[in-house]
Order: C-alpha cells, then structure tokens, then sequence
C-alpha cells in the first residue's frame, strides 16, 4: 500500500463558474460546475503531479458529495478522511469572472456560509493513520471559521506534531466564508506560527503584517522555514531557508485564474518531496523550486475549472523545455 505523502485538510466543493464573462450575478445566463476547493485542488494536483495525496474534509450525503468523492477517486486521491454529513449540503461557490480570467466570488445562493457540511468536519474521526506515515499537513484557513471544524484543524496540527509531520499553511483569504470577518486575523495568525512554510498572497501579507518583506515577515513569525508570496502577474517573492529571491510571472493567455493558487502549492509540495527540505538550502535549487511550482500556476489558469486543470508533470516539463519567464 502507497501512504500518502501529503495530507491535505479543508473545503471540497463545487465552483459554479459563470458561462458569461464580465456579468454581474443577476445578469449571468448559465452557470457551469467545476470540482474545487483550495485543499482539494491541492490533493489532485499533487497526484497529477506524480505525488500521493489524501483530502481530509466533509461532505454532504448528497449527489453533489458523492460525485465529489468519486471525482478525487478517480484521480488517485486517498478519500479515506472524508467524513459524511447527513443533512448540510455539499457546498457550492458561485464565481463571477472577468474576461482576462480573474474571478470574483459571489456568495452561496440562497444559503448562508455556516449551513454547509464542511463546517462540521469531527476532530474525533481524523484518521490517525495518516498522519502516522505521512510527510505534510497541508491547511487552508477557511475552515477556522467555523467551530466545530476550528477543532478539527487544531486536532490536525496537534497529531501533525505528534508524528513529525511538517505543516504548510496557504491562507487564501475568503471573507465570504466567515459568518464574522473580524474573527479572522487572530485566528489565521495563531496557525501560521505553528507552521513551517506559509504561502500569502501580496494582499494578504498587507492584511496580517503591514509588510510585504518575506524575509521580514519570517522573522515575525520566528519557526517558520520558508515563505512565498505570490502578486499575480508579478511574480512571487520568497524567503526559504535564509535563501531570499524573486520569480517573474509567466505570460500565458489565463481563462480562469480559480486554483492557479493552489496549483502552485501542489507544485511547491512535490518540488519538496523530490529535492528534499535541505537543499533549499541552496540558492539555484530554491529558485528552481519556485520557478516550478509558478509554471504549474501559470498552467492552470489557462483552462477551465480548479481541479480539471491542474497539470501533469509532463505538461509542466515541456512548458518550462519551451518557455521563458518574461523579465
């Protein structure tokens, strides 16, 4: 039996991605379904990658939650942590985007955040094998939202601890999602200092630090390892293991920019697994690292959908063989 290197912990769900670009939410037509979720969009691209990944989440005993499980089955993604809710649904996103690919979330439809199955994820039923044999613990925050999944995610930090594990946190920030934004900083800024790596986006560090130095905010957080902080079609800024760089954006024509996030963690986790933390150590092989994990980015933004376009380690290698990060 393969164990999954990374655990990924947090929100599956369905984006449902407006047909027609640049329309308000009243004056969308149509609107197509997509499998997303930042942690979910992790798992699979780690798999598409060619690195073993669970999900460990909550869903609905609904159509929408069994298709869901199927969907990361049939990618290869481990579903043994996916818990089932018997009456909250499986939650859906609806997505507004513009015409150069850049999205806006525009709320639940007619419910509210807090109705939605992953709010009720049980810390009691976390598989504990997992953790056992696995080498990271990959979270988002917007399950620290909601309480009864807080207790999962400290549970999850707590058995990542216990066996090892090392802690990757993106914060990808959603005020959307939180009944109470103003909850949030203290919350999210409490996990990052148990974490090993932290990805923010430029926004975010502004947000939580007032700066946007990494290698200063680092030093703010005290144990953490290493720090990415990505701007879109700026680049990504990044301090790891005292190694302090910055990679140019790539230029591609971006469709849908949902998940490019998260396909640059998944890139970043299995640059990790095949380099090694220590040799981030060296300079060539950090930026090399990041380099990577911004194609597969880059990648995925240019089709359709979070999970269905996150790319395979071939793709990623043949669009690194013919192109060059513009300057």
């Amino acid at each position: 039996m393969t164990h999954p290197y990374a655990i990924c912990l947090g929100e599956i769900l369905f984006d449902c991605l407006a047909d027609q670009a640049e329309k308000t939410f009243n004056k969308v037509e149509s609107w197509t379904t997509y499998p997303g979720g930042a942690p979910a969009n992790v798992a699979c691209g780690l798999v598409n990658l060619g690195t073993t990944a669970a999900l460990i989440s909550s869903v609905g005993e609904d159509t929408e939650g069994k298709k869901l499980v199927q969907i990361l089955q049939e990618i290869g993604v481990d579903t043994s942590g996916i818990q089932g809710h018997p009456y909250a649904q499986t939650r859906k996103v609806y997505v507004l985007r513009s015409k150069t690919g850049e999205r806006e979330f525009a709320g639940f439809g007619k419910q509210t955040t807090t109705e939605f199955a992953d709010t009720y994820l049980k810390a009691e039923l976390l598989p504990e094998s997992l953790f056992l044999n696995g080498e990271f613990l990959i979270l988002g925050t917007l399950g620290l939202a909601y309480p009864q999944t807080r207790q999962a995610i400290y549970q999850a930090l707590d058995l990542a601890d216990r066996y090892h594990l090392k802690i990757m946190v993106d914060v990808n920030w959603r005020p959307s999602f939180w009944p109470n934004p103003d909850d949030a900083k203290p919350l999210i800024q409490s996990i990052l200092k148990r974490s090993d790596f932290v990805k923010l986006s430029l926004e975010e560090a502004e947000w939580l630090f007032d700066c946007t130095d990494p290698a200063a905010i680092t030093y703010r957080l005290d144990s953490v390892e290493g720090l990415l902080l990505t701007a879109g079609n700026q680049g990504c800024a990044y301090y790891l293991s005292e190694n302090e760089g910055k990679v140019p954006a790539f230029s591609v024509d971006a469709v849908d920019t949902t998940g490019a996030g998260d396909g640059f963690v998944a890139g970043f986790i299995h640059q990790l697994r095949q380099y090694g933390i220590r040799r981030l150590q060296q300079p060539g092989v950090a930026k090399q690292i990041v380099t990577y994990a911004s194609a597969v980015g880059a990648i995925t933004t240019t089709k359709l959908g979070a999970v269905t376009a996150q790319p395979t380690e071939s793709e990623v290698e043949a669009f690194l063989g013919s192109y060059l990060p513009k300057n």
